[in-house]
Order: structure tokens, then sequence, then C-alpha cells
């Protein structure tokens, strides 16, 4: 997957891939980075339990995930993110521990539990 970062302006940088355009920034105007990062592993765990609700006909109001990140105070680094599913009263209990499961196989969980190798280097362009 490729993807084409470009630089509008100010502190916006965007990303382009697939004919979408994701826009981030650091005074508010849209999300920053790193809240994209941490927003793609709630949003990652919640396609699984949706999928996992859909294929059971089980409904997904009042279902939600709550994401906590905790930060390591010597460090300023997140050191653990909690992910807390909240179901609703009229969810089957017996699908409770499935649904977690179905939460666990997020992809973005997985490449964090097997990081991938970031190499950085600067090319001329048309060189």
């Amino acid at each position: 997957m490729e993807m084409v970062i470009t630089f509008p302006g100010e502190d916006r940088v965007d990303a382009r891939f697939d004919g979408l355009t994701v826009s981030t920034d650091q005074d508010g105007s849209a999300p920053s980075p790193f809240s994209l990062f941490l927003a793609s592993i709630g949003t990652c765990a919640g396609i699984y339990v949706s999928r996992f609700c859909r294929q059971r006909g089980i409904p997904t109001a009042g279902l939600r995930i709550r994401q906590h990140a905790i930060i390591d105070p010597a460090t300023g680094l997140v050191d653990r993110i909690d992910l807390e599913i909240e179901l609703p009263p009229e969810f089957p209990q017996r699908y409770a521990e499935a649904v977690v499961r179905s939460a666990q196989h997020c992809t973005v969980k997985k490449h964090l539990e097997h990081p991938p190798v970031i190499e950085v280097r600067a090319l001329t362009a048309g060189a």
C-alpha cells in the first residue's frame, strides 16, 4: 500500500491513498497524527466487534468501546492501552467472552505486537 503525504500549509499534513485524504493538524482543526494512531486501535477493534455482532444478528445499539491510553510518566509515552467493550443490558451474556476475543483479532493490535521495521530516507524527486 502506498500513501502520499503532502503539506498543505502550517502544521497541516495530509495522507492520500485509495482515493481518500486523511487530514491531520497540530492546532485542533483536524486530528493530530498521534490521535489518529490511537483511534485506529479502537476503531479496528470496533470493526471486529461489529462483524461479530452482525454475523450473529446481535444489534449494536448501545454497544460501545471505551479506550484508555495509559501514559508512562517517566517517558511520556503510552505504556498500555485498555479497551473496554461496554455491552448493553440486552447483549447475550453467553457471547461476552467471545466478543472480547473478536476484538483481539484487530490487525492494528497485531502489528503493534509484531511491529514492522520503519525505514526513513530522503530521495531527490526526478533523480
